[in-house]
């Protein structure tokens, strides 16, 4: 552990728990640092279920936090297919199954070409984006339909990199704004099928790589340490 200095900015590379928000890690952090009354705020959220690279800037440096956020970034994950959830991941219960019968290594390997480049998709209605003034989540989990908003993002990279099906592994390279559970349902319907989310793990941002990040208990423990 390196010396730091939290009030000129410091750029934190955290590894994301399983279930906890982005921001209770920057809670987690900030507490942490306390009495120091300290800006800290994170570059770009991941949801609950997905873990990996959160960048976390304190002090001054939070003023950059728009241009880490804007950085290209890399996940692996793993999707089920012949199935759909309304989240488009784990945090609903299946709602529609599909068979598998007939769905081949070569087809599943072709239908990721529709989703590189410069493309289209629409955000999940379990996302936090706004609308009409709230979370399209908090609409969502009381039964509302709401109508979302086209995005354009940019795929530079989609590879399948394991078939046992139903399980899929890949491996994405994307645009700020990029939502992979929305990918992977539309990867689903491109195969005449349905697929969700079932695991998510962000391994790059920008030139932040998650094998250089702390894990939020060794972090907090040595700065509690520090005040000791």
């Amino acid at each position: 552990m390196r010396e730091f200095n939290f009030a000129e900015g410091e750029l934190l590379l955290i590894n994301k728990p399983y279930k906890w928000t982005s921001f209770d890690v920057v809670g987690k952090i900030r507490n942490s640092l306390k009495p120091l009354k300290l800006k800290v705020g994170h570059a770009g959220t991941l949801d609950p279920l997905a873990t990996g690279l959160l960048i976390l800037c304190t002090g001054k440096l939070t003023k950059q936090i728009d241009t880490f956020q804007a950085e290209e970034k890399e996940y692996t994950g793993t999707m089920i297919l012949g199935a759909t959830t309304p989240s488009y991941d784990l945090e609903t219960v299946v709602d529609q199954e599909f068979p598998l019968d007939g769905i081949t290594a070569e087809a599943i390997y072709a239908a990721t070409a529709p989703f590189t480049g410069d493309i289209q998709q629409y955000p999940p209605a379990h996302s936090a984006v706004k609308v009409n003034g709230e979370r399209s989540y908090v609409k969502a989990r009381r039964g509302e339909e709401t109508e979302l908003r086209l995005r354009n993002v940019t795929v530079s990279a989609f590879e399948i990199t394991r078939i046992a099906l139903p399980e899929i592994d890949f491996r994405i390279v994307c645009s700020k704004g990029t939502y992979i559970r929305s990918l992977v349902s539309d990867f689903g319907k491109q195969l005449k099928n349905g697929a969700y989310l079932s695991k998510l793990v962000r391994t790059r941002s920008g030139n932040f790589l998650l094998e250089n990040a702390f894990e939020v208990k060794d972090l907090v423990d040595y700065l509690r340490e520090k005040k000791a």
